[in-house]
C-alpha cells in the first residue's frame, strides 16, 4: 500500500486561470496555498487568489521556468508541496526531481515517468510494446536527409507531420504536404522545440487525413491502481491549438470507445504511472485508432469532464499525491453533454489566421447561470501581456442532452453574454463555429478549423446578438507593451490608455524618405537578421517573431537601408508596434553591401565563441590529458587520428558533445574534463594520393582514454550509432581504433530502456 501523507501547503507553479483553479481546489481541502508572479505579471489576478503571493525574479516565462526560483520561494513560504499546472514546467523530470530533493511533494507523475512520455518517441515505443496501433513514422531524433528518405518512401500524395520529440500543447508541429517544404519545417519545428523544451530534436509521422482527435482521461495511484475517468473530442483546432473540446466524445461506436479506454488503460499501466494523465489517439476517417501521445499532465480541457462526471480532478490530483488508494473510486456515468470554448484575446484575419491582440480591459464581465462556469483571470482594469500566452477565460458549458447540437447551441449563447472590452478577442469566431451546421452530427475533423477559416471569419463579422450594454467609452485599446501604470493611484489604470494613446513616441514615425516596417502581430522577437546600415530587399526576412506558439519570419516590404531598429531579441511588442525604419534606395535582391569595405578577416563574435568551444578538445589545448599520456610513452587519439587520414580533409562529427552527467557535474567542468564524451569520430580521406576520393573517403573512429578511460557513455554511444548509420549509408569503410574502457556508470542524464538498446548491436 502507498504511504499516505497530508499536504499542508502547496505552492503554485503556475500563472493566470489554472493557478486559481488550483487555489481554489487546495483550499477545498484544506491546503494553504501560495502563489508566485514575475516582476511584470503583479497584476494578474492569480496573485489575488492565493492564500499568499510571492514575487519571482525576472520578467515573462523564463521567471516561471527559473527551478532554483520556484524550488526557493516553495521553501521560503513554507510550503511542502508544488503543484506545477499545465504548461511551463509540469512536464519537466528535472523539476519533478528538484523538488523532491528538497522534500516537496510533487503534485504530479514520477520524475520516470515524465522523463519516459516527455519523449514522445519513447512514448510510442511503449504503446507498441503494449500492442497498441501507432501512426507510421520515424524511431528517433531524425535529421533532414532520413526525414527525405521517409517522406519519399511513404509513395505518391502522402503527407507528414513533423513533431518536436520533447514537450507537447501544439509547440514544434508543423504538416508538409509537398517534399519542398520540408527542410524549412525541419528548421522551425527544431528552433521552436528548442526554445520552448530545450531540445530540438523532431520525428516524422504519416500525417492522417480526415482524422478527430480523440484523448481518454486517466488516473492511476502509486499503489497500481489505473481509472479510466471519460473521454474528450478535442478536434476542433486551429494549427494544432485546442479552441474548443467537449466530453464525452460524439460519434463514437460502442467498440471503439471500448478500445479507446483499453488501450489508454494499458499504456497508463505498463508505464507504472501514478497521476492524473491523458492518452491522445487519432481517429482516422476509415475508424482506424492510433496513439499519438501521453500527457503526463492536468490538460487545459479537463474542466468537461469534471462537468459531466461531477469530479474534480485537481482534488484527486491532491488525494493521489497524498498517498490514497483510488482502487475503489467510483466513476459516474457520464451525464449530458459539456463543451469548453476558449477565450483568446487575438484578431482573425480574413483568411482564417489569427494574430494575438492585446490591451487594458475596460469592461470584463463574464457569463453565469445554471450550467454555465467560466475559469478566468480577468477583471476590468487589466492590461494583458504579450509576454504570456493569449488564453483570458475558458467558457464551460454543461447540457443535461447528450447532442452536441444543444451543448453548441447553449455555449453560444453564453458567449453572447460575455462582455469584454478593451482588447480584441475570438468571442465571434467562437460563436460562428458553434452555430455551424455540422454539430448536428458532429461532422469535424483536425483540419476543419483551418479549412473553413475564411468563412467562418466572415460569419463572424456579422451580427452576433450581444445580452448586455456596451460600454461606449471603452474603445480605446492600449497598443504598448511594457507601459507603466502609478502604482500609487489607485485610479491611474481607469486613464492609462487615455494617456498611453496620447503620448509622443520617438521612433512611431518615419520621415519623408524612410518606411516604418511594423510588427504584424503581437508577440515576442526572437531573433534579429538586420543592422544598422544594412541594405535590404523587398522580401528579405529582417527578423523573426514568436507569436501563438510559431515562430514567424517578418520580411522587408520595400528595398533600401536599415536607419533605425526599435527592438532587439527578446523584446514583446503589440501588433502595429514599429520595428525599424527603412530608408528607401534603390538595392538589387541578394545584395547585402551595406558598407563600401568589408573585411574579409573578420570572424562574428558567435563563430568565434564556437571556434574557441571547439578548441577546447584539441590536445594543445589539454596539456595535462596529453602529458598523461606521454608519461606511459602512449599517443593520444588525436594523434592517431591526423596520422592517419589527410591533411584538411577530416570532418568531424560532434566535437561539442560532453558527457551525460550536468546532474552532478558543472557544465564548465564537463566542458574542460569530457570533450567529445571520449569519441572522436567523422570522415576523412586516407592516401588520397593514390585513389579517386570517393575510394579514399572513410569513417574514421577512436575512443578517447584521456577522457573517463574511453568508457562508452550516453552521448558517445549516440555518436557512435550515428556515424554507424552514415557509413552504412554512404558504404563507407570504417577504421575504428578501440582502445576503451568498456561500459560506463554514473551517467545520469539517461533515459534507461535496456543494456543492449542501442542501434549499434545490429548496425555493426
Amino acid at each position: 500500500m502507498p504511504k499516505e501523507n497530508v499536504i499542508q501547503h502547496v505552492l503554485i507553479a503556475n500563472r493566470g486561470e489554472i493557478s486559481i483553479r488550483i487555489a481554489r481546489a487546495a483550499a477545498e481541502a484544506g491546503i494553504e496555498t501560495t502563489a508566485v508572479y514575475a516582476e511584470d505579471d503583479s497584476a494578474s489576478l492569480h496573485a489575488r487568489r492565493a492564500d499568499n503571493a510571492m514575487a519571482l525574479k525576472g520578467v515573462g516565462p523564463a521567471a516561471y521556468l527559473d527551478i532554483p526560483g520556484i524550488i526557493g520561494a516553495a521553501k521560503a513560504a513554507g510550503a511542502d508541496a508544488i503543484h506545477p499546472g499545465y504548461g511551463f514546467l509540469s512536464e519537466q523530470a528535472i523539476f519533478a526531481e528538484a523538488a523532491e530533493q528538497a522534500s516537496l511533494t510533487f503534485i504530479g507523475p514520477t520524475p520516470d515517468a515524465l522523463r519516459a512520455f516527455g519523449n514522445k518517441v519513447n512514448a510510442r515505443a511503449l504503446a507498441v510494446g503494449c500492442a497498441v496501433p501507432v501512426i507510421q513514422g520515424t524511431d528517433g531524433p531524425t535529421c533532414a536527409e532520413e526525414a527525405k528518405d521517409f517522406f519519399e518512401g511513404l509513395g505518391t500524395g502522402a503527407a507528414v507531420m513533423v513533431k518536436a520529440i520533447a514537450g507537447g500543447g501544439g509547440r514544434g508541429m508543423r504538416p508538409v504536404t509537398d517534399i519542398a517544404d520540408l527542410d524549412e519545417a525541419l528548421t522551425r519545428c527544431a528552433s521552436e522545440a528548442q526554445a520552448s523544451f530545450g531540445d530540438d530534436g523532431v520525428y516524422l509521422e504519416r500525417l492522417i487525413a480526415n482524422a478527430r482527435h480523440i484523448e481518454v482521461q486517466v488516473a492511476a495511484d502509486a499503489g497500481g491502481n489505473v481509472v479510466v475517468l471519460g473521454d474528450r473530442d478535442c478536434s476542433l483546432q486551429r494549427r494544432h491549438q485546442k479552441i474548443v473540446e467537449l466530453a464525452p466524445a460524439p460519434a463514437l461506436a460502442k467498440e471503439q470507445r471500448t478500445a479507446l479506454w483499453s488501450h489508454a488503460a494499458m499504456i497508463t499501466q505498463a508505464a507504472k504511472y501514478s497521476g492524473l494523465g491523458t492518452v491522445e489517439f487519432l481517429l482516422g476517417g476509415d475508424g482506424t485508432l492510433a496513439f499519438i501521445e501521453f500527457n503526463a499532465r492536468l490538460q487545459v480541457e479537463h474542466t468537461v469532464t469534471e462537468a459531466v462526471t461531477g469530479l474534480d480532478l485537481v482534488r484527486l490530483q491532491f488525494d493521489i499525491a497524498n498517498g490514497k488508494d483510488i482502487g475503489d473510486l467510483s466513476i459516474p456515468s457520464p451525464r449530458g453533454m459539456a463543451i469548453q470554448a476558449r477565450v483568446n484575446l487575438e484578431t482573425m484575419e480574413p483568411d482564417g489566421a489569427a494574430r494575438p491582440g492585446g490591451g487594458i480591459l475596460t469592461a470584463f464581465e463574464p457569463p453565469a447561470g445554471p450550467g454555465v462556469r467560466v475559469d478566468h483571470f480577468g477583471y476590468a482594469g487589466y492590461q494583458t501581456s504579450p509576454r504570456y500566452d493569449s488564453l483570458l477565460a475558458k467558457v464551460i458549458v454543461h447540457t443535461n442532452a447528450s447532442d452536441p447540437r444543444i451543448a453548441a447551441t447553449a455555449t453560444a449563447r453564453a458567449l453572447s453574454e460575455f462582455r469584454l472590452e478593451g482588447a480584441p478577442s475570438n468571442i465571434d469566431f467562437l460563436q460562428a463555429l458553434l452555430s455551424r451546421d455540422e454539430w448536428a452530427d458532429y461532422g469535424f475533423d483536425v483540419e476543419f478549423v483551418e479549412r473553413e477559416a475564411p468563412a467562418l471569419v466572415q460569419a463572424s463579422t456579422d451580427a452576433h446578438r450581444s445580452y448586455f450594454a456596451p460600454n461606449s467609452a471603452s474603445d480605446t485599446t492600449a497598443r504598448l507593451a511594457g507601459a507603466k501604470v502609478d502604482s500609487t493611484d489607485p485610479l491611474a489604470v481607469l486613464d492609462h490608455g487615455k494617456v498611453e494613446s496620447s503620448r509622443p513616441q520617438a521612433s512611431d514615425e518615419g520621415d519623408d524618405a524612410g518606411q516604418v516596417l511594423r510588427a504584424p502581430m503581437q508577440g515576442a522577437i526572437v531573433s534579429m537578421n538586420v543592422e544598422p546600415s544594412d541594405a535590404v530587399w523587398e522580401g528579405k526576412v529582417l527578423l523573426v517573431m514568436d507569436s501563438m506558439k510559431m515562430e514567424h519570419e517578418v520580411a522587408a516590404e520595400t528595398s533600401g537601408i536599415v536607419r533605425r531598429i526599435d527592438v532587439a531579441p527578446g523584446d514583446t511588442v503589440f501588433e502595429d508596434s514599429p520595428l525599424l525604419l527603412i530608408e528607401e534606395a534603390d538595392v538589387d535582391a541578394g545584395s547585402d553591401d551595406a558598407s563600401e569595405e568589408i573585411d574579409l578577416d573578420y570572424i562574428r563574435p558567435d563563430l568565434a565563441e564556437v571556434e574557441a568551444r571547439r578548441a577546447k578538445g584539441y590536445d594543445e589545448n589539454r596539456p595535462e590529458a596529453v602529458a598523461r599520456r606521454d608519461k606511459t610513452n602512449q599517443r593520444t587519439a588525436r594523434q592517431n587520428v591526423e596520422d592517419l587520414v589527410d591533411d584538411g580533409t577530416f570532418i568531424e562529427y560532434g566535437p561539442m558533445v560532453i558527457a551525460a552527467r550536468r546532474r552532478r557535474t558543472p557544465l564548465d567542468e564537463l566542458i574542460d574534463r569530457t570533450p567529445a564524451d571520449g569519441l572522436i569520430g567523422g570522415i576523412g580521406e586516407v592516401n588520397g594520393t593514390m585513389f579517386p576520393e570517393e575510394d579514399a573517403r572513410c569513417m574514421v573512429m577512436s575512443y578517447d582514454y584521456t577522457v573517463l578511460a574511453g568508457t562508452q557513455g550516453k552521448k558517445n554511444h549516440q555518436k557512435k550509432d550515428r556515424l554507424f548509420r552514415i557509413a552504412e549509408t554512404w558504404r563507407l569503410p570504417i577504421v575504428f581504433f578501440a582502445e576503451g574502457g568498456g561500459g560506463r556508470p554514473g551517467d545520469t542524464d539517461v533515459e534507461f530502456a535496456a543494456n543492449l538498446h542501442t542501434p549499434a548491436f545490429n548496425l555493426w
